[in-house]
């Protein structure tokens, strides 16, 4: 797009250009060349013939390295001015690492994140599948698969099928299970694909999806060792 513009620009300035130029035994143009370009102009000021605006990041970004490569280059105009370049260098990569590790710490995770994922103190399998049950009987189908997919993780992690470990992602139980215990697979994913669908999918959620969870949980557990 930016080429095509471009193009489009110099053609209307090579345009006007012939016309200042004509030859003197053709007919005199009605209008002088400068009202000519005053018109070219305008055309070209409009806005499907602006640039793109860079993102400011870009802007930023540029700056910064336009500026270092300037403070290197004068820098390097002798051997100590070189080893002077190397360390300002350094230090400039240290503090954006050090500004990038600050700026990635205070980004949030959704709400929903933190609750899916294995974070916070361990709950037993019995404590989970009461507060299952309560989010049942008011009516919190989402809810209610959360806390029975954390049920039974713990279970899992109880017979020693898998590492309940916080911040661990469901797709990262899901290999662990595949790996450990093979039969249960195909069970598990489906309830897997129940809650992800629930919690993260944001799909309509009732008493069916939560009967089809707890089917599918009992399948898990029946496949696993005892």
């Amino acid at each position: 797009m930016a080429t095509r513009r471009s193009a489009e620009r110099q053609g209307f300035r090579l345009a006007a250009a012939v016309v200042a130029l004509a030859p003197r035994d053709l007919p005199a143009p009605s209008r002088d060349p400068g009202e000519i370009h005053r018109a070219v102009d305008g055309v070209l000021a409009r806005p499907e013939y602006r640039p793109a605006a860079r993102p400011l990041l870009d802007q930023i970004w540029s700056w910064l390295l336009k500026g270092l490569a300037a403070l290197l280059s004068g820098l390097s105009t002798t051997t100590a001015g070189s080893i002077i370049g190397v360390l300002v260098f350094v230090a400039i990569l240290a503090l954006l690492a050090l500004l990038a590790t600050r700026f990635v710490r205070t980004m949030s995770r959704s709400s929903e994140v933190d609750a899916a994922v294995m974070a916070g103190p361990r709950r037993d399998a019995a404590e989970w599948r009461a507060e299952a049950e309560a989010h049942e009987a008011a009516g919190e189908w989402r809810q209610a698969v959360r806390c029975r997919y954390r049920a039974l993780i713990a279970d899992l992690a109880r017979l020693g099928v898998l590492d309940e470990v916080p911040g661990r992602t469901s797709g990262e139980y899901l290999g662990e299970v595949g790996r450990n215990l093979p039969s249960a697979a195909e069970a598990f994913g489906g309830a897997t694909e129940v809650f992800e669908r629930a919690w993260y999918g944001r799909r309509p959620t009732g008493a069916g999806e939560a009967a089809s969870f707890r089917q599918l949980a009992v399948s898990v557990l029946d496949r696993s060792p005892r």
